[in-house]
């Protein structure tokens, strides 16, 4: 009974320490995420850190946060761009909240964080949602000047699972995307269409065709937290919207040309801008009923 005891206690002790040696490596890559996720290139001594981080569950973590905050960087590879396992995920998802607790004027503490974390059931499409919300913020934040022209996103190819989590993807990708003409179509006046346009130009393609071709947004919805301090909200609702604007500023966009009338029907009619059971996701939705039927006229 003795032995028993004492090797229950040695045990209990081993995952302790196991355990805070995981949450201490959690948080060291949460510190080097928050200090080089913008512009600021990683040291050598931060790069250094992340490689001697010895958790064996956080290998996958690892590799992901080095990709995300160097500039030369694999984020566009299939590598990364294919899911890791839920559990890398899962890693990754209180990595990024260890990093938003730590930009607080008062922190909590991040053990208990991460317990509160760890201990909570997280759905699959919340993880993927983090996953790439951070693989397409490294893309835009590192791989300056923006220019995906060249890249041709095959969504079959990389581990997700259902039509949900491909729209995930693509939404995700042209959230990034619409971020990047944002500015030129609402802040400056009158906007600048030309300078949004040129960016419009290196948009990615999907699955061997342009952007605005993908249409598979039938899949189920789901809810989840997207804005802090805002009640969980449909998906669909709040990126399906966001796209709808970007499709609309590039339909600005060759409107102001006559030359581009085949451009802008070939996007009118080959986009979901011409899938009207779509606009309810839209808060533009009389805006689209009417440039439709306009077109049609």
């Amino acid at each position: 009974m003795k032995i028993r005891f004492i090797i229950l206690f040695v045990t209990l002790i081993s995952s302790s320490l196991i355990a805070s040696e995981l949450n201490k490596d959690m948080v060291a890559l949460a510190e080097i995420y928050r200090s080089f996720m913008f512009r600021n290139n990683p040291t050598e001594s931060s790069l250094k850190e992340i490689d001697h981080i010895e958790s064996v569950e956080l290998e996958g973590s690892k590799a992901f946060i080095k990709e995300c905050i160097s500039s030369e960087n694999k984020l566009t590879d299939a590598q990364f761009l294919s899911l890791p396992d839920e559990s890398t995920m899962k890693y990754i998802y209180i990595i990024r909240r260890i990093n938003w607790n730590l930009r607080e004027a008062e922190p909590r503490n991040n053990d208990t964080l991460i317990s509160e974390l760890s201990n909570r059931s997280i759905q699959r499409y919340e993880l993927i949602d983090n996953y790439y919300d951070m693989l397409f913020t490294g893309i835009g934040n590192k791989n300056q000047p923006f220019d995906l022209s060249e890249l041709d996103f095959k969504i079959n190819e990389y581990k997700l699972q259902d039509n949900t989590e491909k729209g995930i993807f693509f939404l995700k990708a042209m959230d990034l995307c619409g971020t990047s003409i944002w500015g030129y179509m609402n802040i400056v006046k009158p906007p600048n269409y030309k300078k949004a346009l040129a960016f419009i130009e290196k948009f990615p393609k999907f699955n061997g065709q342009p952007y605005y071709q993908y249409l598979d947004f039938s899949f189920k919805d789901f809810e989840m937290q997207i804005e802090e301090g805002k009640d969980p909200e449909s998906y669909k609702a709040y990126y399906i919207n966001k796209y709808y604007d970007c499709l609309l500023s590039h339909l600005a966009c060759l409107s102001q040309k006559k030359r581009q009338k085949e451009e802008r029907m070939d996007l009118l009619l080959g986009s979901i801008l011409n899938e009207s059971n779509y606009y309810p996701y839209s808060q533009k939705k009389e805006v689209l009923e009417s440039l439709f039927t306009k077109a049609k006229r």
